[in-house]
């Protein structure tokens, strides 16, 4: 528990926000377990700018368990901090900093477990994956997950370290995210029923993602273990127009869909693009086109499986759940590989908000589990 906290201190000291470099934290990671005995494969960014690692102790090849975490964090623009967010500082049982909970506490147990691990011989492989840019959509496992393989070979397990207070996630939502450009006429506004304004479009796609959003709650696929048991529509940003005496024509809104896999995305998809046909049919020379700029796989693993059994007993807390918040566990379970999402802290209440901390107990128990795997390993 001690040399937890004090790998968390170093890695919360570490500025990864998304939009900022992560290389300087990477090099930290590169160091610390290629002198510990692992063999590295790092991944550069397309940028150049940021990096990921896959890395393994132990026997090669297939087989083993993998964990995996995400370097970046949110950013606190905006927000109002009372203690320093690139700094760990402590109260009582809570240990403050930005990336405490989301998610560089399971880092730091990842890493101290591989100190462990690099004391004693192992029957089965430890491997590490330690990625960029989650937080802006999973962008870099996208990039990474294609060298899985090659690099360190697929596991038998991948436990993502997402907060779930160590309870043992077998399931989230997929998730599209779009925008749609919705074309209008530019005029005087003293002549404005003469055009197609361009935000009066958008607005009656907005309505008809209401009545869409309502279909799904009804007639949609249902899962039961989720809060919202059904597939949601949401737009999280309307913009468009130039000043008040021209009717705009161009407004974009920013949107997503989220999904249990057992609803067929690309089926929602085209259900969007109907409806952006219909919407731009009752005005004379609108038109909506819907892009995709990015979207990440939702995850469904069977309770019964026997990995899912495995973690079960290894984080010893309780039956499976299934989280809100997306992860990239279904990266590695489209490789095949079996994936859990298990990890210490509570997303809900500390994940992207000012002063979020870590409780230490929930790290005693990620160090509790992470022991036990390793038990599982010699």
């Amino acid at each position: 528990m001690t040399r937890t906290v004090a790998l968390l201190d170093r890695l919360v000291g570490f500025d990864t926000v998304s939009a900022r470099s992560n290389l300087e934290m990477v090099d930290f990671l590169s160091t610390f377990l290629h002198d510990l005995g692992f063999r590295l494969h790092r991944i550069t960014a397309p940028c150049g700018t940021k990096a990921g690692l896959f890395a393994v102790l132990g026997p090669t090849g297939p087989g083993g368990a993998l964990l995996s975490a995400h370097t970046d964090v949110v950013p606190t623009d905006g927000q109002v901090w009372q203690r320093p967010a690139f700094a760990l500082s402590q109260q009582g049982n809570r240990l403050y900093g930005r990336g405490t909970t989301d998610m560089k506490g399971f880092i730091a147990a990842m890493l101290a477990l591989a100190e462990r691990a690099s004391r004693i011989p192992l029957r089965r492989p430890l491997k590490l994956s330690l990625s960029y840019d989650e937080e802006i959509g999973c962008v870099g496992m996208q990039h990474m997950i294609g060298g899985l393989e090659a690099a360190i070979g697929l596991p038998d397990l991948a436990i993502i370290g997402e907060p779930t207070q160590m309870r043992v996630a077998t399931a989230h939502k997929g998730k599209w995210a779009i925008t749609a450009h919705c074309h209008g006429q530019a005029g005087h506004s003293s002549l404005a029923p003469r055009f197609d304004n361009a935000l009066h479009l958008a607005s009656a796609f907005v309505q008809g993602l209401r009545q869409l959003q309502e279909d799904l709650a009804r007639n949609g696929a249902q899962d039961a273990g989720f809060d919202i048991p059904y597939s949601t529509v949401h737009v999280g940003m309307m913009q468009g127009g130039s000043a008040l005496n021209i009717v705009p024509d161009m407004a974009q809104l920013i949107m997503e869909f989220r999904h249990p896999v057992a609803d067929d995305s690309a089926a929602l998809w085209a259900r969007l693009q109907a409806l952006a046909r219909r919407v731009s049919q009752g005005f004379g020379h609108g038109d909506i086109v819907l892009t995709v700029d990015n979207r990440y796989p939702g995850l469904a693993i069977d309770p019964a499986h026997p990995g899912v059994k495995k973690m079960l007993a290894l984080a010893d807390n309780g039956p499976p759940i299934k989280v809100a918040f997306g992860t990239e566990a279904g990266f590695f379970s489209q490789r095949g590989v079996p994936a859990v999402v298990c990890g210490p802290g509570d997303m809900e209440g500390q994940g992207h908000k000012p002063d979020e901390y870590i409780e230490r107990g929930q790290l005693v128990a990620c160090d509790q589990m992470l022991d036990r795997l390793l038990g599982d390993l010699t």
